[in-house]
């Protein structure tokens, strides 16, 4: 019997999840796992995961005590909520899930430092060695220094929003574990930037930088792994078949388990070595002359950062409301009316993926009819009628 893309695609790849949903992860079994705030805000509105988010947030209450208001539970929360499905996916996988430092660190060297030793010690306070979890970092130059402190005490790192060449040479010389470069979202990027619809999937402005990336880690002898992320459709998943992993929706991952035809290796570190390419030694001052020359690169960093802030203080905005029930105080709640206000940034009845800047397979999974925004029936419909979860 033929084998089907995505079984093919294992033989030569290793596949992520790229969702907070457990039994997503259960139905896919993906050697890794990974989540941030807007794939945990997603999955913390679905029923089956209530007790979870309850259990958190009243040991969160527990820990600061009755004296602390509802948004300062939030807060200690959210890192509990996170490592609580971390917990729960370590369980089903047999490999590492990642957690996100806190984006709005990203900036900051000696925060990120403090707040990944925090997680990874209640990893282990809860029993989990450090060698299954990475710690979800952006890649900023401050980010990428917090990560090689880091890497230097076993905590392994995740250093994401990677657009250029720059971060990612920046990242290996570091000495990170792992690269996700957004593959999507630089096709997006671009798109918009030229008026083009679409790009063949060999021609993918995304696919070729990863590609790139990938040739470059491998001709000079790098470990750093290379993990593609944010797809767009599954032929920039199979442009880049080989590369050492690859963190794909529920969505693509259904697609590729019912397509039958042949996948050949695109990415070989063999044929890497043999590319025709110059070493670069990245300083800040090189760095930071690289950012600001690659538009695409700032932009979108710049970009994802604040969509991922966005997508934490929406979380924590949610946990504060649902704790106010759970104590019997709320009168008010975030409904989701509000949260469409909140990325309807011209206030236009959509929301683009520009606007939304958040996790792309949660702008894909409200997205249900496909035209590129989201209405605030497709809001409704995906989270419910109030996403704070009051009657």
């Amino acid at each position: 019997m033929a084998k089907n893309l995505l079984e093919q695609l294992r033989e030569m790849t290793i596949v992520v999840a790229d969702t907070g949903d457990i039994q997503a992860i259960e139905t896919f079994t993906p050697r890794d796992a990974t989540t941030n705030p807007s794939l945990i805000t997603a999955a913390a509105q679905m029923p089956q995961y209530q007790e979870i988010v309850d259990d958190t947030l009243k040991k969160a209450r527990e820990e600061l005590g009755k004296g602390a208001d509802a948004p300062e539970v939030a807060k200690l929360a959210f890192d509990r909520l996170a490592i609580s499905f971390g917990l729960k996916i370590l369980q089903i996988i047999p490999g590492r899930v990642s957690t996100e430092v806190d984006a709005r660190l990203s900036y900051d060297t000696e925060a990120t430092v403090e707040k990944a030793r925090y997680l990874i010690s209640q990893y282990e306070a809860a029993g989990v060695g450090r060698d299954r979890v990475l710690i979800k970092i952006a890649s900023t130059w401050e980010g990428i220094k917090a990560a090689e402190i880091l890497e230097k005490e076993g905590i392994h790192c995740n250093l994401t929003l990677l657009f250029g060449i720059h971060q990612a040479i920046a990242c290996a010389e570091a000495g990170a574990t792992l690269i996700s470069p957004f593959v999507g979202r630089i096709l997006d990027w671009y798109k918009k930037e030229t008026g083009r619809n679409s790009y063949p999937p060999s021609e993918d402005p995304g696919v070729l930088s990863v590609t790139k990336i990938y040739n470059y880690y491998k001709k000079f002898g790098y470990h750093t792994e290379v993990m593609g992320a944010s797809f767009r459709n599954i032929g920039e998943i199979t442009e880049l078949a080989g590369c050492d992993l690859l963190t794909i929706s529920p969505a693509l991952l259904d697609e590729l388990r019912s397509t039958e035809e042949e996948l050949p290796r695109k990415l070989d570190p063999e044929f890497a070595t043999k590319a025709d390419l110059e070493k670069i030694s990245i300083d800040k001052e090189t760095f930071d002359k690289m950012h600001a020359d690659d538009r695409m690169a700032s932009e979108k960093l710049a970009e994802g950062i604040s969509g991922f802030t966005k997508a934490l203080e929406v979380l924590e905005t949610l946990l504060a409301d649902r704790l106010s029930r759970l104590e019997g105080q709320a009168e008010l709640c975030t409904t989701t009316a509000d949260l469409f206000r909140i990325y309807d940034l011209d206030g236009d009845g959509h929301i683009t993926r520009e606007e939304w800047a958040g996790t792309d397979v949660v702008f894909d999974a409200l997205d249900s009819d496909r035209d590129g925004s989201i209405s605030a029936e497709d809001m409704l419909a995906g989270l419910g009628a109030a996403v704070c979860l009051v009657k």
